[in-house]
């Protein structure tokens, strides 16, 4: 299923997109958290500034 998926973002206009994933660390637990999404390809380092910046 996820060759189909792969796939599938590969034709018209998926190539504009990129899958980002940020980590946060809680604060009260240590654990780990991940937040996924797809941004466009011009917003991508925005994304991950913002995420750096607020941790």
């Amino acid at each position: 299923m996820a060759k189909k998926a792969v796939a599938s973002l590969q034709k018209g206009g998926g190539k504009e997109f990129t899958k980002v994933i940020v980590t946060t660390k809680s604060a009260k637990t240590g654990a780990y958290t991940f937040k996924e999404g797809m941004i466009h390809n011009d917003k991508v380092k925005d994304v991950v500034a913002e995420a750096q910046k607020n941790n």
